[in-house]
Parts: structure tokens; C-alpha cells; sequence
């Protein structure tokens, strides 16, 4: 499975963006997707998670209320809805796809394919 992610930008505080991941070659029907973020000089952080089925959604506690994870299993496409942005969402986010289990869906450990990461930058 190759992802492609894309969507990110430059957009002020209070604004939204929508990041797409779509599956360039093969599939992720069936596969847990996960979207994690990383700061510069910070570590890669958990953001968002969605089941295989579509009927089961996680959230970061920075982050809950604010975005919204979808996925269409018609367009292999798994989206990131983000509103609400604040300066501290700046980050590259990196979508992926994997057999994780609820005990590992916040860990980078529980995804085996990864996209190459979309720049979001969020302006005060």
C-alpha cells in the first residue's frame, strides 16, 4: 500500500483545512488509518484514528472537537478535517495505514504504511 498525503497549507488561526490521504497503489480497505503529526524538534504525536469498518473514530485530547477523521472506501481516500486551527497544530502530518489494535492505535508501532507527510502551518 503507497499513500499520498496532501491538503496541508498556510492558514490563520481559527481557520480550516482538509487533508486528504489517498492510496496511490493498492488498498487500505480493511486496515486501520491513522493520522500523526510531528513538530519540528518534538516527537511524532498520535492525532486521529478510524477502523477499518468506518464505525469507530479516536481522538487526542489536543485535538477532539476540533477535527474530524473520515474515510471512503470508494475513492481510497481517508480524510483529516481540521477546524479551529491553532498556531500549536503546526506540524507535517503524516497519515497511515495498519493492523493496529485498540492498544496500539495512539503508537506509530501499530502502522505499517506511511504517506510522506503534509506541511500545516498555522499563523497567529
Amino acid at each position: 500500500v503507497q499513500l499520498q498525503a496532501s491538503g496541508g497549507g498556510l492558514v490563520q488561526a481559527g481557520g480550516s483545512l482538509r487533508l486528504s490521504c489517498a492510496a496511490s497503489e493498492g488498498s487500505f480497505v480493511g486496515y486501520t488509518m491513522g493520522w500523526f503529526r510531528q513538530a519540528p524538534g518534538k516527537e511524532r504525536e498520535w492525532v486521529a484514528t478510524i477502523r477499518a469498518s468506518g464505525g469507530n473514530t479516536y481522538y487526542a485530547d489536543s485535538v477532539k472537537g476540533r477535527f474530524i477523521i473520515s474515510r471512503d472506501g470508494a475513492r481510497k481516500t481517508v480524510y483529516l478535517q481540521m477546524n479551529g486551527l491553532k498556531p500549536e497544530d503546526t506540524a507535517v502530518y503524516y497519515c497511515a495505514a495498519g493492523r493496529a489494535i485498540l492498544s496500539t492505535i495512539t503508537s506509530p508501532r501499530g502502522y505499517n504504511y506511511w504517506g510522506q507527510g503534509t506541511q500545516v502551518t498555522v499563523s497567529s
